[in-house]
């Protein structure tokens, strides 16, 4: 699956999650403790591939699902550079320190498993907005085209 398509469809399952959240009059911290790991395991389970087996994308005690992604990920699913005879598709906009450029044969995709930065309550309740809106940054394709 490309990063654009799953973009979508998991931009899309959030959405539709909020609503159901905000149509029960939840309130905005409410709605971010909802997305808790745990409870989105029992109650979402379908969310996230990795929630069958209880797995979590990062090792984190408590481990918010709101974001399910970083605001400061890039990718381009045709790729955004070449370096010597492999494509970039994904980058961090930050160069976080907990971060790496992953080589996967031809195809470098930048790996985040060892940064927390987007899964925690506090930083969800700060970067808090519609998960598109937040997210709008990402998909550098887009970017270059409007820009």
């Amino acid at each position: 699956m490309s990063y654009r398509t799953w973009f979508t469809e998991h931009g899309n399952k959030h959405k539709a999650i909020v609503e159901k959240l905000q149509a029960k009059c939840l309130s905005k911290e409410d709605i971010v403790d909802y997305f808790d790991f745990d409870n989105m395991v029992k109650s979402e389970s379908d969310f996230c591939e990795r929630y069958a087996d209880r797995k979590k994308c990062h090792d984190v005690e408590n481990l918010n699902c709101y974001l399910c992604a970083c605001p400061l990920f890039r990718f381009n699913s045709d790729g955004i550079e070449k370096i010597d005879d492999k494509t970039v598709f994904s980058y961090c906009e930050v160069n976080s320190k907990f971060g790496h450029q992953g080589v996967f044969g031809d195809k470098i995709h930048q790996d985040c498993s060892q940064c927390t930065v987007p899964h925690s309550k506090k930083y969800v309740l700060r970067n808090y907005d519609n998960w598109f809106s937040v997210m709008a940054s990402c998909d550098v394709s887009l970017l270059l085209i409007d820009g």
